[in-house]
């Protein structure tokens, strides 16, 4: 079954069970698919990979979000028990991303790949990986362990 699939069964239950919470974030996740198949240039199809994309695109702004929210304090409590719900709720379309340990093992990879030993070659490492690396790393992770690799 597809996520679009998914999806839309998931929004009939919920309307069924008067689910807000699963309402809103299924609806902004459609929402943002039909943006992203608006935007000039667009010319794939409407699969799982761009439902993946967006998804993670949508999950990290939200986590950020989120982490804003926290510093309100008591103001924003309720707004981070939404946004960690939906992170939840849409993590599992999205693939398992890798540990520290399992990060720093394809750093150290790579920057044997690319025989890289100056700091100024960190972006060159970060891209290789980004571009080639496995599905799940993390970019922010990927920058610290590169730039740590190669000081």
């Amino acid at each position: 079954m597809s996520i679009r699939d998914e999806l839309q069964a998931e929004l009939k239950e919920a309307m069924k069970a008067r689910d807000r919470n699963r309402l809103d974030v299924i609806r902004q996740i459609e929402s943002e698919v039909s943006r992203a198949r608006s935007e000039p240039g667009f010319k794939g199809e409407i699969d799982d990979a761009l439902y993946r994309s967006v998804i993670a695109t949508y999950v990290k702004k939200m986590d950020k979000a989120r982490d804003e929210f926290r510093a309100a304090g008591e103001r924003g409590r309720d707004a981070v028990a939404k946004l960690t719900f939906e992170i939840d709720y849409l993590g599992r379309w999205l693939p398992s991303t890798l540990d520290e340990d399992q990060t720093r093992q394809v750093v150290e990879i790579a920057i044997k790949e690319l025989r890289a030993s100056n700091p100024k070659q960190a972006g060159q490492v970060i891209g290789h990986i980004m571009k080639n690396g496995p599905l799940g790393v993390d970019g922010a992770l990927v920058s610290r362990l590169v730039r740590e690799a190669l000081e």
